[in-house]
């Protein structure tokens, strides 16, 4: 009779309980595939290669510019970031994929971590006058939530419209109250794809969630990025949250972009678009479309992405990016759980002599999205990827960064999720300009990070190992 020591019962009670736990999962999955219908990734390289060989194309305040300007533009960025190849290559293939200009004359701030971002839509609010369009994941009934709802509010009774859409599941915890609270004020008020399906007013997915964060105020500025409505400052999904971590013990670390120019009016369309989709009540007249000015230097296309798509735009864009990379690609991600296309782009990047760095968190308020992501660390490393984990801070940013003159940032995480059952929005920033602001960032956070090692991780414990291989069994759905 084998008889166990004091020291390896606990371990033994918390396996058993672990995998009890995963089997618990593994069938909600199952059933969850069956009744939702599990849509796959596209196969990137036939898109891409479907798509190739077309010339870049730009838009002004004024509609499209000629051809021959449209060549001098990507001459100069070229000439400005040392004749990088992805300037033309890139461009010209994400134009063809996602079908939205790449437009020119924008004014971009670059907004990291909540404080910054809330008060800089603070002010764009008070500064409305005709009309306000806010999109959001998460809302929550705490201090930043009711400082929002007390300002709409404000606004709505000063005559400017305030139509707002928030997602059913990622709002689910925030009660009704607060949002019939708004409605009560005039605000019009959307709830995407509602949990029950009795509520639905479009064909109802449960997979189909609206993960974007998006502010337009006056058709003339606009925020968006990872940012949700909420005191910690940006939250996971509600399903992340259920261990909810408490106010002020910890930080989160976030970025959005505050954006000025002609590319606004693209990022209200897809307001418009979603509104129009799930069928809200008609949207009083106001001027959403209002002639825009050139506001500044920056080049931006705005992707939105949505399951209703063909493909993912915002996967094919990242896809085809990376492999258009020449010299360094560098993500920073809050939940990445890739697939094996992503993989292999990452590690065909890191094979050709790219620099490849990932900035994932060091701690997370999803446990089973932090290990599934892990599961992946060591093909990564073996391949060359240099992986780094934020330390000090929960990371919850979504931002790329490839050849120091392509920048992305907005709502997309690198996970199943987002490239397939979430509707997203991103912007594209062309330029060196704003990519040393990004390049300063990411070093602020890779001085804040840890570098993973292939031979430390190698010694990571059997549990860690079993956790890694549990959650990966479930990555479809993370």
């Amino acid at each position: 009779m084998i008889r166990l020591s004091s020291f390896h019962q606990p371990r033994l009670r918390q396996l058993a309980e672990y995998l009890l736990r995963l089997g618990r999962l593994l069938l909600a999955t199952a059933f969850l595939c069956v009744s939702a219908g599990c849509a796959a990734l596209p196969d990137a390289d036939a898109v891409i290669d479907r798509h190739a060989g077309q010339a870049a194309k730009f838009e002004n305040a004024s509609g499209p510019v000629s051809k021959q300007k449209g060549k001098a533009i990507v001459a100069d960025l070229k000439r400005k970031s040392g004749d990088i190849d992805i300037l033309d290559k890139q461009i010209a293939l994400e134009q063809a994929i996602v079908g939205s200009p790449l437009v020119l004359g924008n004014k971009v701030i670059l907004l990291q971590d909540g404080a910054a971002t809330y008060g800089a839509m603070f002010a764009a609010i008070r500064g409305a006058r005709d009309h306000i369009n806010l999109e959001s994941y998460i809302i929550e009934d705490d201090e930043i939530g009711r400082e929002f709802a007390d300002l709409l509010l404000v606004q709505q009774q000063r005559g400017v419209q305030v139509n707002l859409i928030y997602d059913s599941f990622g709002s689910i915890n925030t009660p009704r109250a607060f949002f019939e609270r708004l409605q009560a004020g005039g605000v019009n008020i959307l709830e995407f794809n509602p949990v029950n399906p009795m509520q639905a007013r479009s064909p109802w997915l449960p997979n189909h969630r609206d993960h974007r964060k998006l502010l337009v105020v006056d058709g003339r500025i606009a925020f968006i990025g990872g940012i949700n409505i909420s005191s910690v400052y940006s939250s996971g999904s509600a399903a992340r949250r259920r261990a909810k971590v408490p106010e002020n013990s910890v930080k989160w670390r976030d970025t959005d972009l505050q954006i000025e120019g002609p590319v606004v009016a693209e990022l209200q369309k897809l307001f418009m678009e979603n509104w129009a989709k799930q069928r809200g009540k008609p949207l009083v007249k106001k001027d959403y479309f209002p002639g825009l000015t050139a506001a500044g230097k920056d080049i931006v296309r705005a992707i939105g992405s949505t399951p209703d798509d063909p493909h993912s735009l915002i996967y094919l864009t990242l896809i085809s990016a990376i492999g258009n990379a020449e010299r360094q690609v560098t993500l920073t991600n809050a939940y990445f759980v890739p697939d094996p296309q992503l993989l292999k782009a990452l590690i065909d990047a890191a094979g050709r002599g790219v620099d490849v760095k990932l900035i994932l968190p060091g701690h997370t308020d999803s446990k089973l999205v932090f290990h599934a992501g892990r599961s992946h660390y060591a093909a990564l490393l073996k391949g060359g990827v240099k992986i780094f984990e934020r330390r000090g801070a929960l990371l919850h940013s979504k931002t790329g960064l490839i050849d120091g003159v392509w920048s992305c940032v907005g709502s997309t995480n690198l996970d199943w999720r987002s490239f397939v059952d979430n509707d997203e929005v991103d912007a594209v920033i062309l330029g060196r300009e704003f990519a040393q602001q990004m390049t300063a960032m990411i070093a602020r956070d890779l001085e804040a990070s840890e570098a993973i090692s292939l031979e430390k991780w190698e010694e990571r414990s059997l549990m860690l190992r079993l956790q890694e291989w549990g959650a990966s069994l479930l990555q479809r759905l993370l």
